[in-house]
């Protein structure tokens, strides 16, 4: 009897203090003390999520879009970098195979992703360029999208052929949305600058200056990117063996992007490669974490960061063990949707919350309507095999002439 006396005390005054905690955690004076509220938002994040906060005039964003290996995989998409900042204006540098995905994340309205900066011509630089140029067009890019990229040894390894070749290939694509959707997107502007360039100017607009010197990279025609706006200083050095061009032209930067790739030894266990081909990849042809810290001990940035491996749990150690024998600074290894807030005083690294079920940003500009004058007709023969439905095609234009006082009819009946 006893026992089951204390058990109903203890049960009391449990309840007590657990009722006393809530109600003191409901109270204003506690919740601005502790600086959270039971009702509020919490009001300093440890995750960006895309589309939900504002950018400071001085501040710039940097999102990772890709940051993994040529091959790429679920986790990491092939090199991407966007930069926004704050006065409006966006950049991506390199587009590489699967960063599409990562950009369309970002939940910002294609009319302001209207320039591309491409560092070089490997598919896993510019892979994902068809889809963001003619998916734009459904994701109602009204604007002509800009491309810069370097020239080649001869005209046709250089980006302004590469670009009027994308657009033969992609000509039945292309064929299929002219007249049938508001295809002003579809533009394509293209500057191609010498790649043998040292810190020359290659975009001057709206306090923003891009230059770009000569990176080291498979064949001529290769570059990094240096990006300078309201005393902020970013390098993008997209692929490169380290060389005397980034060494000197990155320093100061605020952040300094540079390769780093695999090393030789994990090539070999877990790439696959023969050990001479590990070698002749992994510090030759591309830059290993030793070679990225001695760049970056010379350059001494506010902040490194290094991409262009598989960051994976076990793999992200040894780099950094071998990176720092030769680097003490501050460093990020980058994975895809790491972002930086960089601004004068500080420069804050998080990761982004994704939406994966997101959907396109409305129109920035009026829509024009279908023209179906362009439309290219399709033959007798294939208009032959339409099934055209009309008991069940027909309410669905009644439908939508009702809602929006149109009157259209089925072009196939």
């Amino acid at each position: 009897m006893r026992r089951g006396f204390l058990l109903i005390l203890f049960g009391a005054l449990a309840g007590y203090l657990i009722a006393q905690s809530g109600a003191n955690f409901e109270t204003p004076a506690l919740a601005q003390a502790s600086g959270f509220s039971p009702v509020k938002p919490v009001a300093d994040r440890d995750v960006y999520s895309p589309g939900t906060e504002a950018l400071a005039p001085d501040e710039m964003r940097i999102v990772a879009c890709g940051t993994g290996m040529p091959s790429v995989r679920p986790k990491q998409a092939a090199a991407c970098f966007l930069v926004e900042l704050g006065n409006g204006d966006k950049f991506l540098f390199d587009i590489g195979s699967g960063s599409h995905e990562r950009i369309a994340a970002q939940k910002i309205p294609y009319d302001y992703l209207d320039k591309v900066f491409i560092g070089h011509l490997h598919v896993d630089h510019f892979g994902d360029l068809p889809s963001f140029w003619l998916g734009g067009t459904v994701m109602n890019r009204l604007t002509p999208l800009r491309i810069w990229g370097p020239s080649g040894h001869k005209p046709e390894y250089g980006t302004k052929v590469c670009m009027e070749l994308m657009q033969k290939m992609y000509v039945w694509d292309v064929g299929t949305r002219s007249g049938v959707i508001d295809f002003r997107g579809a533009q394509l502007d293209v500057t191609e600058f010498p790649f043998d360039g040292v810190n020359k100017v290659i975009y001057d607009e709206n306090g923003v200056v891009i230059r770009s010197i000569p990176a080291i990279h498979g064949l001529d025609g290769a570059v990094s990117f240096i990006l300078e706006w309201n005393g902020l200083k970013f390098v993008y050095g997209s692929d490169t063996f380290p060389n005397k061009w980034y060494v000197e032209h990155a320093k100061g930067a605020d952040v300094a992007i540079h390769e780093c790739f695999l090393p030789a030894t994990l090539l070999v266990t877990r790439q696959g490669f023969a050990p001479l081909e590990g070698l002749s990849v992994g510090t030759q042809g591309h830059t290993s974490p030793e070679q990225f810290g001695k760049v970056m001990s010379l350059v001494k940035p506010r902040h490194a960061i290094a991409y262009h491996f598989y960051n994976d749990w076990d793999i992200a150690p040894e780099v950094m063990r071998r990176l720092r024998k030769t680097y003490d600074g501050p460093v990020a290894l980058a994975v895809d949707y790491m972002v930086w807030n960089v601004t004068k005083d500080d420069i804050r690294v998080r990761m982004s919350a994704v939406d994966e079920e997101i959907w396109p940003s409305p129109a920035l500009k009026k829509k024009n309507p279908p023209d179906f004058t362009k439309v290219i007709p399709m033959s007798d023969f294939t208009r032959s095999g339409a099934l055209p439905f009309p008991e069940v095609v027909g309410p669905i234009y009644a439908e939508i002439n009702k809602l929006y006082g149109t009157n259209y009819e089925p072009s196939i009946k």
